[in-house]
């Protein structure tokens, strides 16, 4: 049979469907609407598709800004798991973090927010005063703390030495650096505090009458009816926290890089690399050492992690979490 004949017929039709297709595309309320979103369409495939692409080819090549990227497979993380201190020392003091300031962080913010829910003079200054050091520039602050931490001078030192306390190396000793970071993330507790208020004022009085005529008190109010019905803002507080803790970066580098350039110590995570973080570490890597493949696949290492506990922390959640 000759098909020279029958390939236009048959080529007629589906030309014919696909021009219907499109008339009823451009005469449909989709194409404006593509139009509209053109330009965010376009930012995020260029700001945010492409460089995940990108981090993901570059984890996987040795690139240092000067050559062209050479693939090398997995070999990148074979030198993460396999043979550097660093990244493991950077991961546990991470994880160390992130257990201990985010469980502080919201006890103290859960216990403020329910102080500001109450009806007292003045609650909406005291309310912008938590807010603001969240306003104030990172560097600004940290460099702040540098000074009212110091040995030497500083103010939380010269407040500990009228109680008869002797002074304490916060940012010059391997054994104090840590717990001088972790308290200095309860000076940004803001956000925390604010999404805490806005489910305490969804919580309806009514329980809280009823559960005071059954005798309860005011820590009973707050464990068998504050806390149940506000669990799903403390799952979110605590996933966020974490995902936060896991990725500080400005605080512990211009702390502690501050202190190391002025005992002169060569340690890029403060005294002994106490508190060496992982986004100091990656930072390192990156742009100081220009090993932008190794930095990409601890950059994926760190994504992994943090996408990994919000899974686990979503699926166990549904047991204690109280939706309406």
């Amino acid at each position: 049979m000759d098909t020279t004949e029958t390939a236009p017929l048959r080529s007629a039709p589906v030309s014919e469907a696909r021009g219907r297709r499109w008339r009823r595309f451009r005469n449909s309320d989709l194409a404006p609407a593509l139009v509209f979103l053109s330009p965010w369409i376009i930012g995020f495939i260029w700001f945010q598709v492409y460089p995940i692409c990108a981090a993901i080819y570059y984890s996987l090549t040795a690139y240092n800004l000067m050559r062209p990227p050479k693939f090398i497979g997995l070999a990148n993380y074979q030198q993460l798991f396999g043979n550097d201190p660093l990244f493991r020392q950077a991961l546990v003091h991470s994880a160390i973090y992130a257990l201990v300031s985010v469980p502080l962080d919201l006890c103290v913010a859960f216990v403020f927010a329910c102080l500001l829910n109450l009806k007292i003079p003045g609650r909406a200054i005291f309310r912008a005063a938590f807010y603001f050091p969240v306003v104030v520039p990172t560097v600004a602050t940290s460099i702040l703390w540098v000074m009212l931490l110091n040995t030497q001078g500083g103010l939380v030192n010269v407040a500990l030495s009228v109680l008869h306390i002797p002074a304490i190396p916060w940012l010059t000793s391997p054994n104090w650096t840590m717990p001088a970071l972790i308290l200095l993330s309860v000076w940004t507790i803001g956000p925390p505090i604010i999404i805490f208020l806005a489910g305490l004022q969804d919580v309806p009085k009514e329980l809280y009458e009823v559960a005071t005529i059954d005798g309860a008190g005011p820590l009973g109010l707050v464990r068998h009816v504050t806390i149940p019905l506000i669990s799903p803002v403390i799952l979110f507080n605590l996933v966020i926290g974490v995902i936060a803790a896991g990725q500080i970066f400005a605080q512990p580098l211009v702390i502690f890089s501050t202190t190391v350039s002025n005992t002169g110590s060569a340690d890029i995570g403060g005294p002994l690399n106490s508190v060496l973080m992982y986004s100091v570490q990656l930072y390192y890597e990156a742009f100081q050492q220009f090993n932008m493949g190794y930095a990409a696949a601890m950059a994926w290492i760190l994504f992994a992690i943090l996408a990994i506990f919000s899974v686990v922390a979503m699926r166990l959640s549904n047991r204690i979490v109280h939706y309406e």
